[in-house]
């Protein structure tokens, strides 16, 4: 796969946002050690990152190592209604991505539901007695190829393999088969770690009434066991990749599979999982440009044996990434 170049941020600043999605908690004086640079420059580039491209490391949890069904609902809206619709989609808890598409039409979200009761109240009760939803498709998500734990920003190749070697967290301690739960008592700690996944843990003592090595000891058997993991937010277009696309490509199913692994080896990819619904893939791609989309589509994508159908729904804008609402 070729190296992807951003032409907004220096190399500093990708090695910087590369090391992170290695370790999210590492310090800045580890990165800095790693990156040869001191730990101030790597504080004051964190913090200008934070600032002006809108970085942020939270911790997510992962559905698929929990259990958890995850849907990616199509939500076709009448006129005007969508952007109100999103908005209140992005303020509830067991969404975690919400965007508009299709010119302002229609809303993409992801949702996670945290308890067997969710999924049904959003899908049978509140949306379909929505006056301006006209069309709502639920995809469920079987497999993830890429994305989660797998960082777009890995993609760009900025780090060499030592490098990410020193950077790999500390082993924590050894989490059981079968392991990857979350308790109950987890929650404060997880509020904070959601908001800022770099929360310091006398912060995360204080949000949870334990004791720091409790903290430590929890939070780092959480990671272990890939119960949660840590990701970056950050803005594509500072990145210099302003285009996104969700994919909604079609199949043969013996070559479900393949199609899968060979997209997620692909540079525009940052997201592809397989699904069950009107396609069997869905993919998210970000490109330079609508001609690089088109490159892509005819070239990489438009070769792969076993694709049947690919239909292409370009991004408006996010209303909601990962945790929290975006800010305007």
């Amino acid at each position: 796969m070729p190296e992807m170049q951003s032409d907004i941020l220096d190399d500093l600043d990708l090695r910087l946002l590369s090391a992170l999605d290695v370790d999210g908690r590492a310090s800045f004086s580890r990165i800095g050690a790693v990156l040869g640079v001191s730990d101030q420059t790597v504080a004051r580039r964190y913090r200008r990152l934070t600032a002006t491209a809108g970085v942020r490391v939270v911790a997510l949890r992962d559905a698929f190592r929990l259990g958890q069904d995850q849907w990616m609902l199509r939500v076709r809206c009448a006129p005007d209604s969508a952007p109100a619709i999103a908005e209140a989609l992005a303020k509830r808890p067991d969404t975690s991505w919400v965007g508009l598409a299709s010119g302002g039409t229609e809303v993409i979200c992801l949702t996670r539901p945290r308890r067997p009761g969710d999924h049904d109240d959003l899908l049978l009760g509140r949306l379909p007695r929505t006056p301006s939803v006209v069309e709502i498709r639920a995809h469920q998500v079987l497999h993830r190829f890429y994305g989660g734990v797998d960082g777009w920003i890995r993609k760009f190749g900025a780090l060499t393999d030592d490098e990410i070697t020193a950077l790999c967290p500390v082993p924590g301690p050894v989490p059981e088969p079968g392991e990857a739960r979350l308790e109950p008592d987890d929650e404060p700690l997880l509020a904070v770690l959601e908001r800022d996944g770099r929360a310091t843990y006398p912060e995360l003592q204080r949000a949870t009434g334990r004791s720091e090595s409790s903290v430590k000891r929890r939070l780092a058997t959480l990671l272990a066991s890939g119960a949660i993991y840590l990701d970056i937010e950050s803005r594509p277009e500072l990145l210099g990749y302003p285009v996104a696309t969700l994919l909604w490509i079609t199949t043969a199913p013996a070559a479900l599979h393949a199609v899968g692994q060979a997209l997620a080896a692909h540079g525009p990819i940052a997201h592809v999982s397989a699904t069950a619904g009107p396609s069997n893939l869905i993919a998210t791609a970000l490109t330079r440009s609508t001609a690089d989309l088109y490159a892509y589509l005819s070239g990489p994508l438009g070769r792969l044996e076993g694709v049947q159908h690919v239909e292409t729904t370009p991004f408006l804008r996010r209303v909601k990434d990962l945790t929290y609402p975006v800010a305007r």
